[in-house]
């Protein structure tokens, strides 16, 4: 991770976004496809961390996920990737803050309105 991709995070987080999402949405645009393994060690996360992260990302439809068996008993392993391209995630963002301003302003609006009757 370098310092352009920090300055990504930073940017997603003042958008109101969990760290780890945030992080998240940074490591896979940088990566053609990681596991869930691949992805603790690569951003300092624990197992746990990654799952809720990967719930956010799959709440939104912005993750694939597919799984592929392994040699050896237990479960198989989930890799994943960006659905999407990170300018539509931004652009999201860019629609959820016109959206919120636009309420505001009704809301201002609505209290001129008020005052001044």
């Amino acid at each position: 991770m370098d310092d352009n991709d920090r300055e990504f995070i930073e940017a997603l987080r003042s958008l109101k976004m969990h760290g780890n999402v945030a992080a998240l949405i940074t490591y896979l645009a940088n990566v053609s496809e990681a596991t869930s393994r691949e992805i603790e060690k690569g951003m300092n996360l624990s197992q746990p961390e990654v799952s809720r992260a990967i719930r956010t990302l799959r709440q939104n439809n912005w993750v694939e996920e597919r799984e592929i068996k392994t040699d050896v008993m237990g479960r198989p392993i989930k890799i994943y990737k960006l659905r999407v391209p990170i300018e539509t995630i931004i652009t999201h963002f860019e629609e959820e803050s016109n959206r919120e301003s636009a309420r505001t302003m009704e809301a201002i609006q609505r209290l001129k309105s008020l005052t001044t009757s």
